[in-house]
């Protein structure tokens, strides 16, 4: 997907989820006797995004035992990100680690706490340096468009959807009182089940986007890296390789903290599936040959529609996409 692509089907979608979301305000606002509280949940909802958003920099940070890497520690890495923060056009963000074993890595902050890329213990140990690099690139790729801000809000709007939706069904089920108030409690219902199925509409065109939004940063790093394609492709093999068959341990940690999994550059909790995809009839024996295999196979119909409820881009449709930049 060529990058005039990538931004009309991101611009695209992002109006199709603000046009969907104004229509069925409209629809909201028809509903007599709901206002007031539609407004409060509402106002509620937007409140606890924004201060989930302020607030979860230090939610990430104690969830993957990050800290601040010293200047001192890793020059190379230090020197990588200066140097990619530049050829961006961006500032330069702080370099954080995550004492967590998987290989990953993930760009995040507020306002609160300024921009942060974070690399994982794992990623700087299974990595060599030009994969490090490259994914360091695609993390910056997610600062510059402001991922972090854009999927913030766009991520809200179905939570909106599905407590206004609750609340009006709710309110239709318990409503009680004389038989107009019946009558309009049965309509409450329906509009708050209907709603409800729109927050998951929604959800969907969210996830979309998200798909989007990994293809953009990908792009990112290869043109800020040399043979960044390529070294990107090889670190996104390693890492689904090596994050394959978790620990029980770490399948906790994965069920703990998927409401954060959008973050990193590989889903973990789709590392098992992916590696499947990736080792299916074949005979490789090292990741380059690997990735040479897995660029000539085709995603299956299966595979396309699990991506659908997928934050992250099919592995072998990502990994193609970065043969298409190289």
């Amino acid at each position: 997907m060529n990058a005039w692509k990538l931004r009309i089907s991101m611009a695209a979608t992002l109006a199709v989820i603000f046009g969907l979301t104004t229509l069925v305000f409209a629809v909201i606002l028809t509903v007599a006797g709901v206002g007031f509280s539609l407004l409060t949940i509402g106002i509620f909802v937007v409140v606890l995004n924004v201060a989930q958003w302020l607030l979860s920099p230090y939610l990430v940070g104690w969830i993957y035992k990050v800290k601040e890497m010293p200047q001192n520690e890793n020059l190379q890495v230090h020197q990588m990100v200066s140097d990619l923060s530049r050829k961006s056009g961006i500032s330069t963000p702080k370099l954080m680690l995550s004492q967590i074993p998987l290989p990953n890595a993930f760009a995040y902050g507020s306002p609160l706490t300024g921009s942060r890329v974070a690399v994982t213990q794992g990623l700087l140990t299974k990595l060599d340096d030009g994969e490090v690099e490259a994914v360091i690139g695609h993390e910056l790729g997610h600062l510059k468009h402001r991922d972090v801000q854009v999927m913030m809000v766009v991520s809200f709007l179905p939570a909106l959807f599905y407590y206004i939706g609750y609340s009006m069904m709710l309110s239709g089920i318990f409503g009680g009182g004389n038989q107009n108030n019946k009558n309009s409690g049965g309509n409450n219902a329906l509009f708050g089940i209907a709603f409800m199925a729109f927050s998951w509409v929604l959800t969907l065109f969210t996830l979309y986007l998200s798909r989007l939004r990994e293809y953009y940063a990908d792009r990112h790093s290869a043109l800020i890296v040399e043979n960044g394609a390529e070294k990107l492709s090889t670190g996104l093999v390693t890492i689904v390789q090596e994050s394959k068959n978790p620990t029980k341990q770490q399948k906790d940690q994965q069920k703990s903290t998927s409401s954060y999994k959008a973050l990193f550059i590989a889903d973990p909790e789709r590392a098992t599936a992916d590696a499947a995809e990736l080792n299916s009839n074949s005979s490789a024996t090292n990741k380059e040959d690997l990735l040479r295999e897995t660029l000539a196979k085709q995603p299956t119909s299966v595979d396309k529609f699990t991506e659908i409820f997928s934050t992250h881009p099919n592995i072998i449709k990502r990994l193609r996409a970065l043969k298409e930049l190289s």
